[in-house]
């Protein structure tokens, strides 16, 4: 089967993601950041699969909607039904203020039928999206973890040298060194946002789309910073 080029794949999605994991334990053996991957890594592959069971139905909360439902119905139908038995009772002889009073409580009988039957239908819907902004909100915490890990990560310091203080981080890192762990930073929030990209692609909700169009400008622009760090670097390098 050709592959489609109209929705995001989540395998390959994962896949890039344990390639990446690879490359950064690789140069960087026992890092932080290898540790991050590794956490996304595993929220990614719980993201798929979350994101791909919001597209299918959930067939016990249709049922057990469906059953209330059709009972509440019935509930309705039949006391409105002994109302208008009522009415028609040649033996019952029914003034206007009882029969506006009955008239009423039929209408708010309907209005509340109808509240309730919305209400039912939506469950389904409500219990995705809270499964949907779970997963986003733990995404967007390792975005800002991506973040912390770059915080330090300061060109500068390479073309400008300076004296470290007692409270300065460590830095060991050689300038290619430092280039490639931008670059692996960059890639992680890139992918992060992918991820948060698949809960809308079967599921058409206004909160869950919201909230993945926040993590994607978050990543942006916390891979704009990551970029201006790669460009100061190379700059220096020329």
């Amino acid at each position: 089967m050709a592959p489609s080029y109209r929705e995001l794949d989540a395998s390959r999605i994962v896949a890039t993601l344990e390639l990446l994991c690879l490359r950064i334990e690789e140069r960087f053996p026992g890092a932080g950041l290898a540790g991050v991957g590794r956490e996304l890594l595993g929220l990614s592959r719980e993201s798929a699969r979350d994101a791909d069971s919001l597209g299918r139905p959930h067939w016990p909360v249709r049922a057990a909607v469906s059953a209330v439902i059709i009972l509440m119905v019935a509930t309705v139908a039949l006391a409105i039904g002994g109302m208008v038995q009522r009415l028609l009772m040649p033996s019952q002889v029914m003034g206007f203020t009882e029969f506006v009073q009955t008239l009423e409580a039929s209408i708010n009988d309907l209005v509340f039928l109808g509240v309730a039957i919305f209400f039912l239908v939506s469950i389904e819907s409500r219990i995705k999206r809270r499964l949907a902004l779970r997963r986003l909100h733990q995404l967007r915490s390792v975005a800002h973890i991506v973040d912390m890990h770059q915080l330090t990560k300061d060109p500068e310091i390479l073309n400008s040298p300076s004296p470290d203080t007692p409270s300065s981080p460590t830095r060991q890192m050689s300038r290619q060194e430092l280039g490639r762990y931008l670059d692996y930073c960059s890639e992680l929030l890139a992918l992060t946002g992918k991820v948060a990209a698949l809960f809308v692609q079967r599921f058409d909700d206004t909160a869950v789309l919201r909230s993945v169009n926040e993590i994607e400008e978050l990543t942006n622009g916390l891979s704009r910073k990551v970029w201006q760090k790669i460009t100061l670097l190379d700059r220096a390098t020329s």
